[in-house]
């Protein structure tokens, strides 16, 4: 399993950060799953090799702005490339949200074969990867992702927009790399998302082959190595930085 990092921003982001998207593929497999679709990330996969003519599914973790702004300009831009199908699939409430936006935007109505599914807390299985949920502490409904590698490969966990919280660490537990929503810095008084001490807090005591933060605020900026300090003195182990556009394969 491959992870590409197209947007590691939030709704302030940066010159250099999108907003929140994921790209995830796998050896051997022509499908590809795109996990949030926030602003930014459409342009950011346009630079993939896999180019938004390759991506079919899209799967959301929550419905906060800055993780589905780019949705229906991905349906309409597959519409325009001559792609037929597009399946969004996510938590409680997605339905309603692309039905509302089709209302907004009705002239893309039927461009394209659009298909919704909901899922909960529990396995599934989307675009060929097999998937564990489990329920986020965050301002709105939420789920986090586990998605289970490939014969000997490691899984891979992403927190999604949440708290730091035991539940969600020993769901992410034996990963062999965690990706988690690390906001602001310690000094920021903050809910609905971890600073790197609560989270490292959090973490420690469990195992996880590597952790990236991400979703990473404009108050992050020049603090980045506080913040992995923060994390790694109470983890003990890799943590790292996510980036647009970095790649990480997932053994």
């Amino acid at each position: 399993m491959r992870l590409t990092f197209l947007g590691t921003g939030s709704a302030m982001p940066l010159p250099d950060r999108a907003q929140t998207g994921y790209l995830l593929e796998r050896d051997g497999d022509d499908r590809r799953l795109l996990v949030d679709c926030g602003a930014g990330v459409l342009h950011r996969l346009a630079a993939t090799d896999a180019g938004y003519e390759g991506v079919s599914t899209v799967l959301l973790t929550h419905h906060h702005l800055d993780h589905v702004s780019d949705l229906l300009p991905l349906l309409k831009a597959r519409w325009l490339a001559g792609e037929e199908h597009l399946e969004v699939v996510g938590p409680r409430g997605t339905k309603a949200l692309v039905d509302g936006l089709l209302d907004v935007h009705d002239y893309l109505d039927g461009r394209v074969d659009l298909r919704v599914r909901e899922v909960g807390p529990h396995d599934f299985s989307v675009a060929g990867f097999d998937v564990d949920a489990h329920e986020t502490r965050h301002s709105v409904d939420g789920l986090a992702y586990r998605f289970a590698g490939a014969g000997d490969a490691g899984d891979l966990t992403l927190s999604s927009d949440t708290e730091a919280f035991e539940g969600l660490a020993a769901f992410a537990d034996g990963s062999a790399v965690l990706v988690h929503d690390c906001s602001f810095p310690d000094d920021v008084n903050v809910s609905n998302h971890p600073t790197p001490s609560a989270l490292g807090d959090v973490l420690a005591g469990h195992d996880y082959g590597r952790v990236y933060l991400t979703h990473l605020y404009p108050h992050t900026e020049g603090r980045h190595d506080e913040m992995l300090s923060a994390v790694e003195t109470r983890v003990g182990g890799d943590v790292r930085m996510a980036r647009d556009g970095l790649r990480v394969a997932i053994k």
